[in-house]
């Protein structure tokens, strides 16, 4: 990253660095609508992505505040992510009904849970809804694509990864980042008490950005096994966080 980029505040920069400094991040933003664009229908446009993308670039620099001692790569992810997320939530395009499914598969985990006293096998989760574990699995792949927005990957300054929070903010204030923080040592926290195939998927997903095919090869089972696993992760991680953290739920 080029010193401008660290030291130029907006107020102050040219025209010309700031089409340069567009430019220069925009395979960033390309990346990150790709990655995004993975894990949604394929009736969600790649360029719709793209467009959104752009402009929380764009907002990033006219925004970033060198003084705040962080990269303008950070910020600018930060921002671009926010941005298509915000233009996937104003689209609504996950189906009410998917939803709905969501939200009962995460209340079946939940009351399995407090049950046992422990995280419960698929079985279990299945028995809580009266249907067979294979039928468990199809409604877990079904509700595959709607964590959109909801554990999200970052980097920090040191550029170690870190997840975030379900609704990514734009506001930058030390509630605000407070709150994220403890957020993320809630969320580590429930990682830790996941079972080890779970606890694999998200770190291949979110840590080191592979796609769920990647995932398969890496660990030589399914790519629907893959997707099965990552959607029961996430609904174990809503559970654990919806206890401890008020207003987060679907």
């Amino acid at each position: 990253m080029s010193a401008v980029a660290y030291y130029i505040p907006a107020d102050e920069m040219t025209e010309a660095e700031r089409e340069r400094l567009i430019m220069e991040h925009l395979p960033q933003v390309r990346l990150i609508a790709r990655k995004i664009h993975e894990r949604v229908p394929s009736s969600v446009a790649f360029d719709d992505l793209l467009s959104a993308g752009v402009i929380g670039l764009i907002q990033a620099i006219d925004n970033f505040d060198p003084a705040q001692r962080v990269k303008l790569r950070t910020y600018a992810e930060f921002r671009i992510r926010g941005a298509i997320l915000d233009s996937l939530r104003e689209g609504d395009w996950a189906p009410r009904m998917k939803r709905k499914l969501a939200r009962d598969l995460e209340a079946a985990v939940a009351r399995a849970e407090q049950m046992l006293g422990r995280a419960p096998e698929e079985s279990e989760v299945a028995a809580q809804l009266g249907i067979g574990v294979d039928e468990y699995r199809d409604k877990l792949n079904e509700v595959a694509a709607l964590d959109i927005g909801e554990l999200q990957y970052a980097r920090n300054e040191n550029e170690a990864p870190t997840l975030l929070n379900y609704a990514v903010s734009n506001e930058e204030s030390p509630a605000v980042t407070l709150e994220r923080a403890e957020l993320e040592k809630l969320i580590a926290s429930a990682i830790d008490r996941i079972p080890g195939p779970e606890r694999t998927v998200l770190s291949l997903y979110f840590f080191e950005e592979l796609t769920l095919r990647e995932i398969a090869d890496v660990m030589g089972i399914h790519l629907s096994r893959v997707s099965q696993i990552k959607s029961q992760a996430i609904l174990r991680l809503r559970t654990a966080i919806s206890r401890r953290w008020p207003g987060v739920a679907a």
